[in-house]
Formats: structure tokens, C-alpha cells, sequence
């Protein structure tokens, strides 16, 4: 028995039309003997390529120099992480609070439980509790309400 290869490029197309449609990375189907995936990598070049992130440690040493507005920042980006520094799991927009005019979620000084919620960190449409992952003290918050940050950013310090 030989089996017909040819594909049926118009369900093709209608399938990559609906990955559009509702921002979906891949479908499939099966239909009898023949399934079909349709699957695409989303462009996470635009999110990580914000501007946002040029304050990163490494273009700061280089304009630290030129600049002397820019030297007082340079030896807290040349020192390294803090200890106690909580890192962003994620790229996103970090609120604060948990919804606008409500109460922050810490606040310097407050002592914290391991597990208690510190701030959200929106992406691709989902917002994220980010729970601190020691008990402490807040020492510091790096970040401001509806700031975006990089994978691996300092989000508040815990001491």
C-alpha cells in the first residue's frame, strides 16, 4: 500500500493563521494516519533587547569615565551583586503592589518570612508572585513600580 504524501498546504496555512490569531506557539492535528504541527519560536529578541538594560554592569564601567554624573553609580555596578540580593527569575514589568494604589507588598525595614510574596513580575501577560527565597529584613528595594527588568536583575535585598 502506498501512502499519499502530499500535504494540504491550505490547512497548513489556516493552522499558522490561528497561531497568529491567538499568539499560541504550536498546534497540531491529527487526522487518520497524517498529523500535522505547526509550531513557531516567539521573538524574545524585542524583550531583552530594551534599552533598559543598558545599565547593566558591563557598558557602566566604560562611560563611568567619561561621564562624572555616571561615577557614582559605577562602583555599586563594578561591585558585583550584593549579598542578599534577590535576582529577577524572569524578564518583565515588576508592580510593587498588587494592584495600582494598593499597599506594596514590603516596604524597607519589614521583616520578611520565606515564601511571602515581595512584588509581581509581569510577562507575556502573566503575572508572577515572586516570593522571597530566605526570612530577613528588607534592606533595600532596587526597583520601581512599573520598572522593566533583565533575568538575573537585583530585585530587593534581603539582610
Amino acid at each position: 500500500m502506498e501512502k499519499d504524501s502530499t500535504v494540504d498546504r491550505s490547512l497548513v496555512r489556516e493552522l499558522a493563521d490561528i497561531l497568529n490569531d491567538t499568539d499560541l506557539t504550536e498546534i497540531e492535528i491529527e487526522q487518520g494516519d497524517l498529523r500535522i504541527r505547526v509550531s513557531r519560536q516567539k521573538e524574545y529578541v524585542a524583550a531583552t533587547g530594551y534599552s533598559y538594560g543598558a545599565p547593566a554592569p558591563a557598558p557602566m564601567p566604560a562611560a563611568a569615565p567619561q561621564a562624572p554624573a555616571a561615577a557614582p553609580a559605577a562602583p555599586a555596578a563594578s561591585s558585583g551583586p550584593e549579598v542578599g540580593s534577590v535576582p529577577s527569575p524572569m524578564v518583565g514589568t515588576v508592580y510593587l503592589a498588587s494592584a495600582p494604589g494598593a499597599k506594596q507588598f514590603i516596604e524597607i525595614g519589614q521583616t520578611v518570612n520565606e515564601g511571602d510574596t515581595l512584588l509581581i513580575i509581569e510577562a507575556m501577560k502573566t503575572m508572577n508572585q515572586i516570593p522571597a527565597p530566605r526570612s530577613g529584613t528588607i534592606k533595600r528595594i532596587c526597583v520601581d513600580n512599573g520598572q522593566p527588568v533583565e533575568y538575573g536583575e537585583a530585585l530587593v535585598v534581603i539582610g
